[in-house]
């Protein structure tokens, strides 16, 4: 397999890059295109802590990232090899982590806050995409997922918001903005406007990479 295209994304908390990465993935098959996800390769300590500690320990730091694993992993896809990774559940003993299968695929997408911040990752990128939310549009959407999906209370998330969050992001990803190919601007939750935009992109990629 001749060495696939490769995309990154990335975007802020609340950013909606969940929602965008899932519509853009509709427009291809298994076989089309691969996904590695940054969130996966947390170091596994968030089950030993309390829930005290998990509220003052800080996830918005390159340093809580297997990066070298990461960019292990990504290298494996490049050279068409098969990789298996455990799902990362976020500290949530409701959910059953699963054992993640990633083929190889013409177009390989990773995503994550840090991505273009890791310099070995951030050159392997053909394509950099920024997805980007207005502060307070992208607080509510952090609000909802973690008051509702993740059980933490609302001066949990405040907390790591504020102290964790917003600096991460304006450290570690903001100043990488302007060298992205596409800047993708989400404060609306119409599902329509993401959807033109992956299918535009998605109609590029099918006429440079596929045809």
């Amino acid at each position: 397999m001749n060495r696939p295209y490769i995309i990154g994304i990335a975007g802020g908390s609340g950013s909606g890059k969940t929602f965008f990465l899932n519509r853009f993935l509709d427009h291809f098959s298994a076989d089309e295109v691969c996904l590695v996800s940054q969130d996966d390769y947390y170091f596994p300590v968030a089950h030993n802590m309390t829930p005290e500690e998990n509220k003052l320990y800080n996830f918005d730091l390159p340093s809580t990232i297997d990066n070298e694993q990461f960019e292990n992993d990504i290298y494996k896809l490049i050279d068409g090899q098969v990789i298996y990774k455990k799902e990362y559940t976020f500290n949530n003993p409701n959910i059953e982590p699963k054992m993640l299968e990633i083929k190889p695929a013409p177009i390989l997408i990773v995503e994550g806050l840090f991505i273009f911040h890791f310099k070995a990752i951030d050159e392997l990128l053909d394509m950099r995409i920024f997805l980007e939310a207005d502060g307070e549009t992208a607080l509510q959407r952090r609000l909802k997922r973690d008051l509702h999906e993740r059980g933490y209370s609302h001066d949990d998330v405040m907390y790591k918001w504020e102290n964790h969050v917003v600096p991460a992001y304006n450290e570690f990803l903001l100043p990488y903005k302007d060298d992205c190919h596409k800047i993708i601007i989400n404060n609306t939750n119409t599902a329509e406007n993401i959807q033109a935009i992956t299918d535009d992109i998605s109609k590029e990629l099918r006429e440079k990479i596929l045809s």
